[in-house]
């Protein structure tokens, strides 16, 4: 069951009522003698953005190109790499045509 908040109007104590989504809220503060009128009480949530598909990680700002530099040089060597492989797996055309006479 959630759990909400409340705090009362008259003598501004906060309290915490579990309660099912589908009762209603209190409208009496629960402290003997007061019996002010309560309110819920609303917290900001913090929201953490993670993965592909988000605006604020898709296009970075500014302060964070280092970031996206860095990965494009990864990028750009592991080509390199894979480019210097595939040029000495290939025999010169050469050695081709003698082993073609052979």
């Amino acid at each position: 069951m959630p759990t909400y908040e409340y705090e009362c109007q008259k003598c501004g104590k906060v309290f915490d009522v579990w309660q099912s989504a589908d009762d209603d809220p209190l409208t009496k503060c629960e402290v003997k003698g007061c019996r002010g009128k309560v309110q819920k009480v609303f917290h900001p949530v913090g929201i953490i953005f993670k993965g592909s598909g988000w605006h604020i990680t898709d296009y970075p700002s500014n302060g964070s190109d280092s970031r996206a530099k860095k990965d494009e040089e990864a990028s750009s060597t592991k080509a390199e790499k894979t480019e210097k492989t595939n040029q000495s797996e290939k025999p010169d055309k050469k050695e081709e045509k003698t082993a073609a006479k052979a």
